[in-house]
């Protein structure tokens, strides 16, 4: 009996012990050891960390003023794990959206994690932050976070070329999950996509002490382990104001593009695609009905005339043959051409515009005769008029810094053996050529492209809108690299086929000489341009002043009429502006001027 009291006394000290021991160590693991975990863990249910947006590299022109900026935005979340469906159409009908909206972009962001909130809305009214705020209790998973937005109310509208910002999708987040989180932005189009990796900012957040209710009571640790965003580079553009607005104003109401170049650079001045069509509609998540309109909207807003559109060039190529005949030794200047109104080639007649009569290269050039080329592309031969309109650019993509670009279309032998079979197709195809009608097929951008090569006798630099950007560290101008190009041509025959240029706008008998007798001398080469479709798209290619060209462009106006009587006006017009011949009126109204100045002001005090 004694034994087994003295042993159960001994268990239970045992026990007494073991259990004491055991509980020393767990509390000295939970307190000392496993603090800081368990820490977080509190912290993790009374601290929230709130990201906060970093601000997107700004837009300026060459003269560092701002094109794109960006403007702060209330912005709907919605987190999946705490949000009650039912909830839907009570803040459809606050943020002012269709039946079924909320849902839509809750499944098209299903893949997400529940946990994860989900951008609904975006230029949220102070009311509705307000009503949001009230009702919060009562809506659980909705919350509203101060987001930016892109900023275009300077003036400009380059829809074309800035491009656009998109929210990610969830295949690219997974993709790129080290750079970016749910809800962020991507360029997807233009400059946006191109300078992406300078654009983007780096985000900031915010450690916040919150409620039982996740309502926001005060800063964790004052701020100290908070983080500033940092701001995006600042990309500064080659665009010149006064020209783009000229073009812009010029192509109003039009179909086609204007392309201005800086021949010695590269540089565009002035670009323009019409129609053009709004960007801030893609400011926030567009709706099915808007994407509609757009891209069933018979202009064809969304498509760049510029880079995208292949068009016949008419006789704005016609200096292609003219150059390569001299080259080759093919013909002098001096050799002549009796045109009749037209050349016949086997059962074909192909006509000319007019009866020149005796005709040289420098008079066939200025006055556009259709039947000097006929015969000249006869003894010059397609080989070497390919290898010299290839020399200049046509049928590859120039290189510019925006993704939408397309190569046209270069025929050689190869081409029109595999299209009509080898050697079934008639020299007539030739003739067509050469004026540039049939299967040759150019951009806009091209023809600018090869307006700055002759402008600056067969040298320039890859076309681009980028001339640099602002370091987002250092505030410093860093410039950006291109490409020198250089066609070898000779003097002599730059000078003879510029000569004919130069009479064209300022010529007794030059095709656009309607537009001659500004300041700055032009030197140009109109065309009309053949459409099965419709009317003649009018085509016109230049530069100025004709001693030290500074700017050289391509106009091309779809389904008008004559390119002396359409393209070359709108050339003059942004010709004039680029060069300050006279004041551009929409720019130097004092008014007008001091709006964009507290615009710019208005919208830097909020960021």
């Amino acid at each position: 009996m004694f034994f087994g009291s003295n042993f159960r006394r001994r268990i239970i000290l045992f026990l007494i012990v073991g259990f004491s021991t055991l509980l020393i160590l767990q509390l000295f693991r939970m307190q000392i050891i496993e603090s800081e975990d368990y820490l977080q863990k509190s912290n993790n249910n009374s601290i929230k960390k709130v990201f906060k947006p970093a601000p997107r590299g700004i837009f300026y022109d060459r003269n560092f003023k701002i094109l794109v900026s960006n403007r702060p935005s209330f912005t709907l979340e919605i987190t999946p794990d705490k949000y009650d469906t039912k909830n839907n159409r009570i803040i459809e009908k606050v943020i002012a959206v269709d039946s079924g909206y909320i849902k839509k972009i809750l499944y098209k962001k299903r893949y997400y994690s529940r946990f994860l909130p989900r951008k609904i809305k975006s230029d949220l009214s102070f009311q509705t932050v307000s009503w949001l705020d009230e009702q919060s209790r009562f809506l659980p998973g909705v919350s509203y976070v101060v987001d930016l937005q892109r900023d275009y109310s300077f003036g400009i509208n380059g829809s074309h070329f800035f491009g656009y910002i998109k929210e990610i999708s969830p295949q690219f987040y997974k993709k790129n999950k080290s750079i970016y989180s749910v809800g962020d932005k991507v360029g997807v189009k233009g400059l946006e996509k191109t300078y992406e990796k300078y654009l983007r900012g780096i985000k900031g957040f915010d450690y916040v002490i919150v409620d039982s209710k996740r309502k926001t009571v005060g800063k964790y640790l004052n701020g100290k382990n908070d983080k500033k965003p940092v701001k995006g580079d600042d990309l500064v553009l080659s665009i010149d104001i006064p020209s783009q607005i000229v073009a812009r104003t010029d192509m109003k109401g039009k179909k086609g593009a204007v392309v201005a170049i800086d021949p010695k650079t590269g540089e565009i001045l002035a670009f323009v695609s019409s129609p053009q069509y709004k960007l801030s509609v893609f400011s926030d998540v567009i709706s099915s009905k808007k994407w509609s309109e757009l891209i069933n909207d018979p202009a064809k807003p969304l498509f760049n005339r510029a880079t995208m559109s292949i068009y016949p060039p008419g006789s704005t190529i016609k200096m292609i043959a003219a150059i390569a005949a001299l080259e080759n030794n093919v013909i002098t200047k001096n050799w002549t051409v009796n045109c009749k109104g037209g050349y016949q080639l086997g059962n074909r007649f192909f006509a000319c515009d007019e009866i020149h009569g005796k005709t040289n290269l420098i008079e066939a050039i200025e006055e556009s005769c259709n039947t000097y080329f006929y015969q000249l592309i006869l003894k010059l031969g397609l080989k070497k008029w390919h290898k010299y309109a290839s020399l200049f650019g046509f049928g590859e993509k120039t290189g510019i810094d925006i993704p939408e670009e397309t190569a046209g279309l270069l025929p050689d032998k190869n081409y029109l053996d595999k299209r009509y079979g080898k050697n079934k197709w008639s020299k007539g195809l030739l003739l067509n050529l050469v004026i540039g009608q049939g299967e040759v097929g150019v951009t806009p951008l091209q023809l600018a492209h090869y307006a700055a090569l002759l402008a600056n006798n067969g040298v320039t630099k890859t076309p681009h809108f980028a001339r640099g950007y602002v370091d987002k560290y250092t505030q410093q101008f860093v410039t950006f690299n291109y490409y020198k190009e250089v066609v070898k041509i000779s003097d002599k025959t730059l000078k003879i086929v510029k000569k004919g240029m130069f009479l064209v706008v300022n010529g007794k008998k030059g095709t656009a000489r309607r537009i001659g007798g500004t300041k700055y001398k032009i030197a140009g080469k109109t065309g009309t341009s053949q459409n099965p479709f419709g009317k003649n798209h009018a085509v016109f290619i230049g530069y100025a002043p004709v001693k030290n060209p500074k700017i050289a462009i391509a106009v091309l106006v779809e389904n008008v009429g004559y390119g002396s009587t359409f393209a070359a006006p709108i050339a003059r017009d942004v010709i004039n502006a680029y060069l300050r011949v006279k004041p551009d009126k929409s720019l130097t109204d004092s008014t007008k001027t001091k709006i964009v100045n507290k615009k710019i002001e208005a919208n830097a005090n909020k960021l």
